[in-house]
């Protein structure tokens, strides 16, 4: 799907026009902060990628197969009688069934089988109405930066204001991926996560090898995180289990037991998994950075000695600092 005037491009296949972009920029502090500001979303929404759209008269359990045939971890919600985006289906929808109608793996969970989209979202938004978050391509991709992370998500779509057509899902991987390829490295980016404060590393959310789904469902509800380190009795990390694992319950049909443990859960997984990608608080911005557009990974696991967890660092805090403080704004503390 192509933008308008087809003036946008892929990651990596960028024409000539916005190569030097970057270079008249001084080397500051707030660098990352004034390129996103004069750059609009337009210009990182590739020509060509796959939008999925669902209409919510559709059922529940067929929208989430149909993420898991499309690749897809999100799409956007069309409502026929309003002629317009409602909102997003994203595995966080997902997690939230399970997590509310799971009673054992003795009882069908119906609400999942029966429901359409649209019931389940009069149902779920009595409690937590909000309105769709979007983006128009014309605004910057700092305020993309900012409603991301304001607003706690991780798929920001943008929408043509003029079509009212979906053009694109923006996202903090795609974002970080647009910086490493066209900015120069400032020099702080040479400090260690450790001297520039980047990260979590207070009251971190993990489970075990022997924990039940259900239980880790839990917790993603409550703490609201992406992934769980998965830590052993004596601390050392050996896995994790992000919410993006969960869709795998509907890939294998295996939602009706969320009593079994992440490990037997783990051994489903649908694509090659190469370990947990961790780093330390010595290590450079730069080689953080590196790692996870490298990795195409939305966080690394903070270790210790031993391998023992110590924090997370995520794209949202990458970009916080990045982009935003030097703004002046510390939108992971908004309400």
């Amino acid at each position: 799907m192509g933008g308008p005037g087809g003036l946008a491009h892929p990651l990596g296949e960028q024409g000539p026009a916005n190569q030097n972009l970057f270079l008249f920029f001084p080397m500051k502090g707030d660098i990352y902060m004034r390129f996103m500001k004069s750059h609009k979303c337009y210009d990182i929404v590739p020509t060509s990628s796959k939008l999925v759209v669902f209409d919510t008269t559709l059922q529940v359990k067929k929208a989430f197969f149909a993420l898991v045939a499309n690749g897809v971890r999100a799409a956007p919600l069309w409502e026929t009688k309003k002629q317009s985006f409602v909102g997003m289906l994203t595995i966080t929808d997902f997690i939230n069934i399970l997590h509310r109608y799971y009673k054992s793996p003795m009882v069908q969970i119906y609400e999942l089988e029966e429901h359409k989209i649209e019931t389940w979202r009069e149902l779920y938004l009595q409690e937590t109405f909000k309105p769709l978050v979007n983006i128009s391509p014309d605004a910057s991709i700092f305020d993309a930066v900012y409603s991301l992370i304001k607003n706690k998500i991780h798929r920001l779509p943008v929408i043509d204001p003029v079509s009212g057509n979906a053009l694109y899902i923006l996202t903090h991987k795609r974002i970080l991926k647009f910086l490493q390829l066209f900015m120069p490295k400032p020099a702080f980016m040479k400090q260690t996560l450790e001297e520039l404060t980047i990260g979590t590393y207070h009251n971190i959310a993990f489970i075990h090898p022997d924990t039940p789904i259900i239980k880790a469902l839990n917790i993603f509800v409550v703490r609201r995180v992406s992934a769980l380190p998965v830590v052993d009795e004596s601390g050392k990390v050996v896995d994790i289990y992000s919410k993006f694992d969960v869709i795998n319950l509907a890939a294998e049909k295996t939602y009706n037991n969320l009593d079994i443990t992440v490990t037997q859960a783990l051994r489903h997984r649908s694509q090659y998994f190469e370990g947990v990608m961790k780093c330390n608080r010595l290590e450079t911005l730069e080689t953080i950075v590196d790692r996870i557009v490298k990795a195409e990974v939305h966080r690394l696991v903070v270790v210790g000695d031993n391998a023992h967890i110590v924090g997370i660092v995520s794209l949202s805090d990458i970009l916080q600092a990045l982009v935003l403080t030097p703004a002046g704004i510390n939108a992971q503390c908004s309400s």
